[in-house]
């Protein structure tokens, strides 16, 4: 038996679901009589033994109105009480599939674990965009210490140290969990009420690396091997001497003086100062025509 199929059978008997009308859900789960023990191994046994779906569809029905009593527990989340019941009632259903009675247990004693896991699981994946506990131990502390600090407030080196104790972890790691508890979400984009003149900015404003975008690399890159083709042509386009002079003076690590060119040519340091201005003016309009 499937819990797909579980849900359908559920929701064909029962159309009222928690993301409809809450009240009236929770009205009509309250309406479907707890189980006596005898009663109750008997369509778990059943469903064991034959796969009995309405075995299965009467130990959920009659299990609904705990799942509600749980789900009631987590409203501090600021989460949906419909989604979070929703959630308890998939771990409810696991649990009806997995429940042995030939153990000697009440189903409810058995499915608390896997309605809390359920509910669990959705707390973290919904609670923050981002997650705040990611290991078994990190969760631990999360749910534990959510509790605490609904009367602790801020914790001070003696709790933390006494809140570490008692779930087995370093200090350190309380001190981690309270400072992801105490965050808070960021819009990316500016909201409705916001403008360019807020005094705050939101991050879609600062955080774009517009130097990773490929279309911008791309396009420096194509204008640089450009530019360095054109610089090319032009100085080759030049006599001998004033492209020696201009590749000496601005195309070569070492710079060369003014006066050592004079010595090399021949000529006062002022001529090879007016052979290079008008290299470069050349190879300018060279460049420009090309553009």
């Amino acid at each position: 038996m499937g819990e797909v199929v579980m849900n359908k059978s559920l929701h064909v008997a029962n159309p009222l679901i928690p993301g409809g009308n809450l009240a009236a859900y929770i009205h009509a789960v309250g309406a479907f009589p707890v189980l006596l023990p005898e009663r109750e191994r008997a369509l778990a046994e059943r469903l064991q033994d034959h796969q009995d779906l309405d075995a299965a569809r009467t130990l959920v029905l009659s299990h609904l109105r705990f799942v509600v009593h749980i789900a009631r527990s987590y409203a501090g989340y600021g989460l949906p009480l419909a989604d979070i019941i929703q959630e308890g009632n998939v771990g409810l259903m696991k649990a009806v599939k997995r429940f042995d009675p030939t153990k000697g247990v009440r189903l409810i004693s058995f499915a608390v674990h896997w309605i809390k896991a359920e509910i669990h699981e959705y707390v973290l994946r919904n609670w923050r965009i981002v997650k705040v506990a990611t290991t078994k131990a990190q969760r631990k502390l999360f749910f534990n210490l959510r509790s605490s600090k609904k009367r602790l407030g801020w914790l001070n080196n003696e709790e933390a140290a006494a809140v570490a104790s008692d779930l087995g972890v370093e200090v350190r790691e309380v001190r981690e969990m309270e400072q992801r508890l105490a965050a808070c979400d960021a819009a990316f984009d500016l909201s409705v009420e916001d403008d360019d003149d807020a005094p705050h900015m939101a991050p879609v404003q600062y955080l774009q690396d517009k130097s990773a975008d490929p279309a911008t690399i791309v396009e420096e890159a194509d204008w640089e091997a450009r530019s360095q083709q054109q610089l090319s042509t032009a100085v080759s386009a030049l006599d001998p001497r004033s492209r020696d002079i201009l590749e000496q003076r601005w195309l070569c690590d070492a710079k060369v003086t003014l006066h050592d060119l004079a010595a090399k040519y021949e000529v006062s340091a002022e001529r090879i100062r007016q052979l290079e201005q008008s290299a470069i003016k050349k190879v300018r309009g060279m460049i420009e025509l090309e553009a």
